[in-house]
């Protein structure tokens, strides 16, 4: 009886087709929905891979219909002679790989919900829905900078699922990051529901303690639900400064 063995596919080769050692093809998509548009060439740095093996790896998932092409600027915005950078983002058919909550489910527990009670009940249902992840995000929100805050909310959506991250924005007088989310797991109920995206960002304000602006979200047809941070001082966690100032 002979005894099959494999060996490992050693970091930085390239694999032959088909193969996805150690679900490097998945780890691929999820770093595309965390800190999509990304190119090949950021995707090799941050996996420790050569950009042959992650192109490999891309033109499957592009051709599975998981990943598209955003854009055809060059990486980092700078002028390049040759062939721009292919920048990539997670399609809707690679959101639903990703995964999430049973959202089918939801969304008709939802249309329920506004038949029978009308549109505050759902709101409502939402509010609620969102209190409980203040309630469960505001004592690991233990930063005092709102940089430091943001991205402490960033890590907890995505060990949530969410594939956040928190960028940089240049150029506003007043100092601001982006809070991104690459994925949602309830995307497809929020394309029915958009009050479970408003009820998000002011939970989002309520645990940062300044007021935040929602630019995009992947419910609305965006690559990525994109939230605008003011660095301002903070109020205390689970509160937003226009509520303390409603309440002197």
């Amino acid at each position: 009886m002979s005894t099959l063995t494999t060996t490992p596919t050693p970091v930085g080769t390239v694999p032959h087709a088909g193969a996805d050692t150690d679900g490097t093809r998945r780890r691929v998509l999820a770093l595309v929905a965390s800190d999509g548009p990304v190119t090949a060439g950021d995707l090799a740095r941050t996996l420790c891979l050569t950009s042959a093996a992650v192109r490999r790896h891309l033109a499957c998932l592009e051709q599975d219909g998981t990943i598209a092409v955003h854009d055809a600027g060059p990486a980092g915005g700078q002028a390049r002679r040759g062939r721009p950078a292919r920048r990539y983002v997670v399609s809707t058919a690679g959101q639903a790989e990703l995964g999430g909550e049973d959202v089918e489910l939801a969304t008709q527990v939802m249309r329920y919900l506004r038949r029978t009670a009308g549109d505050q009940a759902v709101a409502e249902f939402a509010a609620e829905r969102n209190d409980a992840v203040v309630r469960r995000y505001a004592p690991r929100l233990t930063g005092t900078d709102p940089h430091e805050r943001a991205a402490q909310l960033a890590d907890l959506l995505a060990a949530d699922g969410y594939a956040a991250s928190v960028r940089p924005v240049a150029g506003p007088r007043v100092p601001t990051v982006q809070l991104c989310q690459g994925h949602c797991p309830v995307q497809h109920a929020a394309e029915d529901f958009p009050e479970l995206c408003e009820a998000e960002a002011d939970a989002f304000a309520r645990l940062l303690g300044t007021h935040v602006q929602r630019l995009a979200t992947l419910a609305g047809g965006a690559h990525a639900c994109v939230t605008n941070v003011p660095l301002a001082p903070t109020t205390p966690a689970g509160r937003s400064r226009g509520t303390q100032e409603g309440t002197r």
